[in-house]
């Protein structure tokens, strides 16, 4: 019976006042609360200036924030609802700021023929596109259709022909770039060397070389 009796003076969450900002806890919500029932205006004064210093040492990471006590004065009063009356050393936050809904971001729409490629090398494709023909471009040529097998690689697929590279070059310029015919592209084992790949399947060494926690002599053999 005394069991029971314990159990219905219990007070669960979802029975109590929903936390405004949950990183300071139950404890600083009840402080506040406590500080709106009080009537004297010094004495109110005094509990807020306390509050916001217990505040400041609840979580040790807002110390890195800027203007620290600003915040924390803010969130005094979002925590009261802005019902607390007190003296602040800053203007007093509006109600009306903090309840307007945000704007929605428009996701940006990338017209990407090749996603693996990302928006970055179509930029830098138009922009060599339209060099003047000579020894500068055909470099820039050179160095975009590596980068691209680089990045085909990375993307884990297990091997890449180079003239796939040259025909999706091709496309993504439009047909203004060409490699000359005196330029080798880096053949797929330079590339998986410098990216420290030695065997020969590139999807999976790939992956390993991402982890750098990988050991081979702990692998688990089936």
């Amino acid at each position: 019976m005394e069991l029971i009796e314990n159990m219905e003076g219990l007070e669960y969450n979802t029975q109590r006042a929903k936390l405004r900002i949950p990183a300071y806890g139950r404890n600083i919500q009840k402080m506040i609360g406590y500080a709106l029932t009080i009537s004297d205006n010094e004495e109110r004064n005094k509990v807020a200036k306390a509050i916001v210093n217990v505040m400041g040492q609840v979580n040790p990471y807002l110390k890195e924030m800027e203007d620290l006590n600003h915040k924390l004065w803010t969130h005094l009063f979002l925590i009261s609802d802005f019902e607390l009356d007190v003296d602040s050393p800053y203007p007093k936050p509006l109600a009306s700021t903090f309840k307007e809904k945000p704007q929605i971001l428009d996701y940006p729409k990338n017209n990407l023929r090749y996603s693996h490629y990302g928006i970055a090398i179509q930029n830098m494709i138009s922009v060599i596109s339209e060099f003047k023909e000579g020894d500068e471009k055909d470099h820039l040529v050179r160095l975009m259709v590596n980068l691209m097998k680089r990045m085909y690689l990375t993307w884990n697929r297990d091997s890449v022909d180079d003239d796939l590279i040259l025909k999706q070059l091709d496309e993504l310029s439009k047909g203004k770039l060409k490699l000359s015919e005196n330029l080798n592209i880096t053949s797929t084992s330079e590339i998986l060397k410098a990216a420290g790949v030695t065997n020969n399947n590139p999807k999976q060494q790939f992956k390993k070389h991402k982890n750098k926690n990988f050991n081979p002599k702990n692998k688990k053999r089936f």
